[in-house]
This record gives C-alpha cells, sequence and structure tokens, in this order.
C-alpha cells in the first residue's frame, strides 16, 4: 500500500461559504485500484476529524480480503480534507497571495465547504460516477452533505453520527477548544512551529478520549489501577499518552478549525427543513450506529434513517464507543456487503 499521498494544486480556485477564496488549492489524496475508462467505478472514503487520506491505514476493514471493497474492479479515493494537517490547504499553508503561511487567518470552514472541496478535485479527475460515499464521525457529515448535493452517488454509508452537530456534541467540542485557547503559546493561532500550543492540544485529546469511549470500557481496561512508575493512575497514563500522540503528528489550528467546522453540521441550514433536506437524497443509503456511542447516540441516527427515503439502518455492537468505526470491521464489512447486495438485487426487480 502507497503511503505518501498524491498532491494536486488545481488551477482553479476554491471560495468557501464565508466568501474566503483559496487562488491555488492543494488537494493531497491517497487512491487504490484502477479508474475504467468511463471513470464511475469509483469508492470515495471520507476520513474523520484527526484522520488522513491513507484510509488503508486507519480503515483497514474494507480494504482486507473478502471485504466490501474490491480492487480488481474499484477505483478507491481518500481525500485529505480541507482545512486538515495533512497535505491539503490547510492553516500552516502558504498562501500564494503573501508568500506567508494562512495560520489563523485561515477561515472558519464548514462541512459543506468540505464537501464542495473534495467534489472540486473530483470534478478536475473527470470521475463521471461513485458506486459508494462511505464516511465515519466527522467523515460522515462531509459523506451526508457531498451524497446531498452530487448527483454522481450511486449509494451511501454513513457511520456514528446524525442529522446535524447536537447541542451535547457541540459543547464538547468548544471545552477542547478551550483548553488550546488556555495555552500560553497560543497567542489567538499565531504561535510558531518551534513553539506550539502542546500542552493545550493534548490537554484537548485527553477530554476527547473519554468521549470515544465508554465507561465500562475503562473500568474493564484500567480499574483503579496504579502506575508506580508514573505516580499516577493507569487511566491518566493512558489519556497522557493519547494526547503525546496527537502533538506529535497534529497540529492545534487544523483542530480548532475542522472542530468549529463540526459544529456547522446541520443538514437544514437554508433548506428549510430536515425533512425537506432529506427526502431530496433517494438513493439507497445505510446508517450505521453503535450501541455504546455517548458522543453521537443510536438515537441520532435511527432518526437519520426515518428522514432519508431509502435509507436502512444497522447497529453495531461493541464496547467501544464511538472509537468502534474504527476497530469493529468485521460487522462493518457485514452490514455493508448485505446493504449492497440488497441494494444491487433491488436494480434488477
Amino acid at each position: 500500500m502507497n503511503t505518501e499521498p498524491t498532491v494536486y494544486i488545481s488551477p482553479n480556485s476554491f471560495t468557501t461559504e464565508s466568501g474566503f477564496t483559496f487562488s491555488q488549492p492543494e488537494f493531497a489524496y491517497h487512491s487504490w485500484g484502477t479508474l475504467n475508462a468511463a471513470k464511475d467505478n469509483v469508492v470515495v472514503i471520507f476520513h474523520a476529524l484527526t484522520g488522513n487520506s491513507n484510509a488503508a491505514e486507519w480503515f483497514s476493514g474494507p480494504f482486507q480480503s473478502n471485504s466490501v471493497i474490491d480492487l480488481e474492479k474499484q477505483f478507491v479515493i481518500c481525500i485529505n480534507q480541507l482545512g486538515s494537517f495533512y497535505g491539503s490547504t490547510g492553516p500552516w499553508s502558504i498562501n500564494p497571495d503573501t508568500g506567508k503561511a494562512y495560520q489563523a487567518d485561515f477561515p472558519l470552514i464548514t462541512i459543506r465547504d468540505m464537501a464542495r472541496f473534495q467534489q472540486q478535485l473530483l470534478n478536475e479527475l473527470g470521475i463521471t460516477g461513485i458506486e459508494l460515499a462511505i464516511g465515519g464521525s466527522m467523515g460522515g457529515m462531509v459523506a451526508l452533505e457531498f451524497s446531498l448535493t452530487d448527483n454522481r452517488v450511486k449509494a451511501a454509508c454513513f457511520i456514528a453520527m446524525g442529522k446535524a452537530h447536537s447541542p451535547w456534541a457541540i459543547g464538547i467540542s468548544h471545552a477542547q477548544r478551550l483548553a488550546i485557547y488556555g495555552d500560553g503559546n497560543w497567542n489567538d493561532g499565531w504561535y510558531t512551529k518551534e513553539n506550539p500550543p502542546v500542552h493545550g492540544l493534548k490537554a484537548a485529546r485527553s477530554l476527547a478520549m473519554i468521549t470515544y469511549r465508554t465507561p465500562d470500557n475503562y473500568q474493564q481496561k484500567f480499574d483503579r489501577d496504579f502506575n508506580s512508575t508514573k505516580d499516577i493512575f493507569e487511566v491518566e497514563s493512558y489519556l497522557e499518552y493519547q494526547g503525546d500522540k496527537l502533538v506529535d503528528r497534529f497540529d492545534a489550528l487544523s483542530y480548532v478549525r475542522l472542530s468549529q467546522a463540526m459544529d456547522t453540521h446541520d443538514v437544514s441550514r437554508d433548506r428549510n427543513s430536515f425533512q425537506e433536506a432529506l427526502s431530496k437524497l433517494t438513493i439507497p443509503v445505510l446508517v450505521i450506529g453503535i450501541d455504546s456511542d455517548l458522543l453521537y447516540p443510536t438515537k441520532e441516527q435511527k432518526e437519520l434513517t426515518q428522514l432519508i427515503p431509502n435509507a436502512n439502518y444497522s447497529e453495531i455492537s461493541s464496547e467501544y464507543g464511538h472509537d468502534a468505526f474504527l476497530i469493529e470491521f468485521e460487522q462493518i464489512n457485514r452490514s455493508i456487503s448485505s446493504f449492497l447486495a440488497k441494494s444491487d438485487s433491488s436494480k434488477t426487480v
């Protein structure tokens, strides 16, 4: 599997909903398989908050043998999200108009911006058909907006998210951003690469990790075990470790902008109502919920299923909470395989 992304610099500008224009947007992406002559054998995978375009690394299940993806027949692409830290245009990209990094001038973006950003690359690659659009968490939000506005999509799968970011989820995101803002190095986003707000980002990630799992999972994994070497509880050691891991590979500005974008997720915005917006999504859709997800409870996926005319609901049983969409690949493959087989059979009736 390839590890380095392809980076494509578009000759066409990209303008956000807020009116900010990137004159030379950059798209980092990974792809697998071979694009057919008609350019319509495409599967698009949308990554989550701190993910990247190398989906085979973090979403390995669909790439395994006997999975929902057949690399001998399909062309799979995963594009790094606008605002991320892995190659696509983001806060540390160089503004060609100034010769300096955007940093805090990088605008507030929306989930719809992310969907349109990906559509621009696919348009410029000449893609004519998308067999499946799939994403989990933030990736699911982008996949939903993408599917609502792109008639190339033939089927879609949305995992562990809902029709809009709830007040609960927005509050959790804001608490994480407050941790970053409280770091002395934050400087309203104008920090240097040499002195980034690592303590704030570490705290934000630690808070997020609590919402990604469950109390029962933490009880089973850590109990009240004590790490005598570090003189802290094992759960504290785990959270510090996860925070340090993210600090080593991600950026605080990207974390802030992407989490703010997630808060904009609302398919009813400027579309009158959820019912009106989602009634127009008539392709076969699979919505997957996780029975232990505290961040995006299954009632959100069940509601989304009810609002989409041709949607099916599947539920993953897991002890891992929200993180299950990155762990329970056997169940995910089984659900998607069944969904696609049902969709294909309905086309022949």
